[in-house]
């Protein structure tokens, strides 16, 4: 992704993407943080650059998964549509640092399906957080206290509903990073 010709802030997001992701969930949020001035690397989690989604839109991340310090962001946002979810989960590397920052207190964001991965590895017990509809009973089988509001945030997890929702995601990250007029104003810009 382009960096923003203006930074509003060091603190950087990794973007993961895998093969089968929903790209309008990766993108919208994507685009929201750019239009704030917030740096975010998409990352291919496979060994391919171009990533193909669920809906065969081929995109072309920043840098291979092997090549990323996962610790380095602020910020992890794990995209959710199928298989994309399910070939997240199944990456050691990726779950080993989603266990990193959870047990740590740092932050993770997850929209659609893609909480599901984040209440399989026991983080959402005892937390409100949300997902596609499709995954609230598994999300709520991992223990969350599951809720249908659009964005969900409870300490460093934010968690969103779907494509019609990840502007929101996107949002709710930037007010995170930089306050609510920041957020704000990416909202009028986006005529939301």
């Amino acid at each position: 992704m382009p960096t923003p010709a203006s930074l509003s802030t060091d603190k950087t997001v990794g973007v993961l993407l895998a093969p089968g992701c929903e790209e309008v969930e990766a993108l919208a949020v994507v685009d929201a943080l750019f239009r704030a001035g917030i740096h975010a690397d998409l990352i291919a989690v496979f060994e391919d650059l171009r990533v193909v989604s669920s809906h065969g839109v081929s995109i072309t991340c920043d840098l291979l998964l092997a090549q990323a310090d996962l610790a380095s962001y602020e910020l992890l946002f794990l995209p959710g549509g199928m298989p994309g979810t399910m070939n997240l989960a199944a990456n050691e590397q990726v779950c080993r640092e989603i266990d990193r920052r959870a047990k740590a207190g740092l932050d993770l964001a997850a929209i659609c399906a893609a909480p599901s991965i984040l209440a399989s590895r026991g983080h959402l017990r005892g937390r409100r957080a949300t997902a596609n509809p499709g995954f609230m009973e598994a999300i709520a089988e991992g223990g969350a206290h599951a809720l249908e509001e659009r964005v969900v945030i409870d300490g460093p997890f934010l968690t969103s509903r779907g494509a019609g929702t990840a502007f929101e995601l996107g949002f709710a990250i930037v007010e995170r990073f930089l306050g609510e007029k920041a957020a704000g104003a990416v909202r009028e810009a986006l005529v939301y």
